[in-house]
């Protein structure tokens, strides 16, 4: 390097050269022959970015019961528990082997959707008081889709 810092020395490398281009398409080959994408994690990756939503508000994830709730003696099969908050919006969800539960607070009219990878979205009705519940539990892969009259919020993707 030049002492200014703004000009490389004789010594440095060129970073934008053919010889650096050909080098990175060779590396590219080799990482897909030696450590290729699984073909299902290409399409969960693609089925995501199709599902994503510009405009849909992300709800962050304030709880989650296998990070932050103590354990219970004796309890081995414990459903785990997630809280979602978007600006005033929480989502209560309750992850067991036979589904989900759950309640939007504060209640609203709304529609959920249990988003599953390269699965289509499953629609769950939300009742008057904000509750919903879905009889096929997550496999692999979840988030929500909240869709109420004024917004549309979307959790972060959890594996159950």
């Amino acid at each position: 390097m030049s002492g200014d810092g703004s000009r490389p020395g004789p010594d440095a490398p060129d970073l934008g050269g053919p010889e650096e281009a050909l080098l990175e398409e060779e590396l590219r080959r080799a990482a897909g022959v030696l450590d290729p994408v699984p073909a299902e994690l290409l399409q969960v990756a693609l089925e995501a970015y199709a599902l994503h939503d510009l405009d849909a508000a992300l709800a962050e994830l304030t709880f989650d019961s296998l990070v932050d709730a103590l354990p219970v003696r004796g309890v081995t099969d414990a459903p785990r528990m997630l809280t979602f908050r978007a600006g005033e919006v929480t989502v209560d969800v309750e992850v067991t082997e036979d589904g989900l539960m759950g309640q939007v607070l504060p209640p609203q009219s709304a529609r959920i959707e249990v988003l599953a990878g390269p699965r289509t979205a499953r629609p769950v009705a939300v009742d008057s008081l904000g509750r919903f519940t879905s009889d096929t539990p997550p496999a692999g892969p979840f988030a929500l889709r909240l869709l109420t009259g004024a917004e549309v919020i979307v959790t972060e993707w959890l594996r159950a």
